[in-house]
């Protein structure tokens, strides 16, 4: 069983910066980890992944803006959001799947997920 605590979420003016952390309590080693975020009306959507080995995927729009990390023991899990847009405004949340690979798996797929943190950028 794994437990998923989102924190870091808040508000910030267009062009800033936002840091989002998920503490992961349980075995996540051999997980594929990842950030999604749902907007207001809209699906929700991944962000960023990251497979047991360390590699990464983003998705187009916050490709060169959002990087994923995280700790060498895994505990936890870190996006970090440069250049926000308006259109970045959504609740981001924080998932594991007991998968090490995370190429293929939509958001479904997920097993374990957090509650949810809110980020909100004004224009």
């Amino acid at each position: 069983q794994v437990r998923l605590v989102e924190s870091g979420g808040g508000s910030v003016q267009a062009g800033g910066s936002l840091r989002v952390s998920c503490a992961a309590f349980g075995y996540t080693d051999n997980h594929c980890m990842g950030w999604f975020r749902q907007g207001p009306q809209k699906e929700r959507e991944g962000v960023a992944t990251i497979d047991s080995d360390g590699s990464t995927s983003y998705a187009d729009s916050v490709k060169g803006r959002f990087t994923i990390s995280q700790d060498s023991a895994k505990n936890t899990l870190t996006l970090q959001m440069n250049k926000l847009k308006p259109e970045d405004t959504a609740m981001y949340y924080c998932a594991a799947d007991p998968f090490p690979r995370c190429l293929g798996l939509k958001w479904a797929d997920f097993r374990y997920w957090g509650q949810g943190t809110q980020v909100t950028v004004s224009s």
